[in-house]
């Protein structure tokens, strides 16, 4: 196992989402190096499925410029020790108005770790009941919507869903049967 050594570590930018660090590295061999690190609390994703129909939400991505259609997921970033269950159920009724009876936990993925540090905790949604949803003001485009298994997994093969949180945890839940 290879040890690496943090010699310094600064932040270089913050704001309420995200903070980065570069931090100055010694390697075994003795070789410097720096790395960029962003710091996210953790987040949760949710596969709402009810009746054959899975629910997705779709806002405007500034970083990419575009709209794309995902799970239902987030994190909570004015309290990021919050227990993962509760986020999850909240991210749900915030985004779609649902409200599940039965929440599986499927496991954990990290989403981006060569620069990320945040674990993505992946949840199943069952026996949901609409009520209002509480969208944060981050989130005023976003729309949502059912659809069929096949349609949602259509959707993924054919590339218009381009969210690796999404096809990530997908996967690992249709791999485990819990969809």
């Amino acid at each position: 196992m290879m040890s690496i050594k943090t010699l310094d570590s600064k932040i270089v930018y913050k704001n309420n989402w995200m903070t980065v660090k570069e931090d100055i590295i010694v390697r075994q061999s003795g070789q410097q190096g720096l790395y960029g690190v962003v710091e996210k609390p953790d987040c949760a994703v949710i596969i709402a499925i009810d009746n054959g129909l899975i629910h997705l939400v779709q806002q405007y991505r500034y970083s990419v410029k575009a709209r794309y259609w995902e799970l239902p997921q987030g994190a909570w970033e004015s309290n990021p020790d919050v227990n993962h269950l509760t986020l999850a159920k909240g991210e749900l009724r915030e985004e779609t108005g649902l409200v599940a009876l039965s929440m599986e936990y499927v496991g954990k993925q990290l989403i981006a770790y060569g620069f990320l540090n945040q674990t993505c905790h992946i949840y199943v949604a069952k026996q949901l009941t609409l009520v209002d949803r509480e969208l944060d003001n981050e989130e005023e485009d976003l729309i949502t919507q059912a659809f069929t298994i096949e349609e949602f997994e259509s959707m993924l093969v054919n590339g218009e869903i381009q969210d690796i949180v999404t096809t990530g945890a997908y996967g690992l839940a249709k791999l485990k049967g819990f969809v």
